[in-house]
């Protein structure tokens, strides 16, 4: 794999302590990443995949690995929540946008956190990051797709400002959409969840 390197947004590295505890560490990804999401994506229960994905996924396929990581941190931007344990690191949450080519001033976002990370705090982290980066980049509307039962998603979905819908298009999915305010400061932490599919289409990394 091969892709320019724009200049790295070091301002969105972030150490967290979330609400075990722990602190984490939330920053931008790398190419050098590729292991890393790999690890992070086996690490996910069928159930975590089917829901960051909206489809059934034993393995990564090998183009969207690549894909994650070559990103140009305006019009793709993906964070990663990481930890480090005996002097491994790993990945134990990720939170990403990609802005729409017919529509500039959206973007479609998703989150996930691997499963025994969840409860902590570490989505709401992530997507309070995202939508500020977002905001700041011009971004006024940020959506997602996830499933009706992911009841953890919706909850944080709600309590951060979105509007939750039926999908027109699928009666198994909620539409998620907000308009980002003004570009704001305050982090804030809740409920880790997962949302989205951001792959096989055309607004896909």
């Amino acid at each position: 794999m091969s892709c320019i390197i724009p200049r790295y947004p070091v301002h969105l590295i972030d150490v967290v302590r979330i609400d075990n505890g722990s602190r984490i560490t939330i920053r931008p990804t790398l190419p050098q990443d590729v292991e890393l999401q790999r690890a992070f994506f086996r690490s996910l229960s069928a159930e975590g995949r089917y829901c960051r994905f909206l489809t059934r996924l034993n393995e990564p396929p090998e183009a969207l690995i690549e894909r994650f990581a070559c990103i140009d941190y305006r019009s793709h931007l993906a964070l990663l929540a990481e930890v480090f344990e005996d002097g491994q690191e790993t990945m134990i949450g990720e939170a990403r946008y990609i802005v729409d080519v017919r529509a500039p001033e959206t973007c479609e976002f998703a989150v996930a956190v691997a499963d025994d990370w969840q409860s902590y705090g570490i989505a709401r982290a992530l997507l309070d990051r995202l939508e500020h980066q977002a905001a700041a980049s011009g971004i006024r509307r940020m959506v997602a797709d996830t499933l009706l039962t992911n009841r953890a998603m919706i909850g944080l979905a709600s309590r951060t400002g979105y509007a939750v819908r039926t999908n027109r298009k699928d009666a198994t999915l909620a539409r998620l959409e907000k308009t980002l305010p003004p570009p704001t400061t305050p982090q804030t932490k809740s409920r880790a969840g997962c949302v989205g599919r951001l792959s096989g289409s055309h607004h896909s990394p």
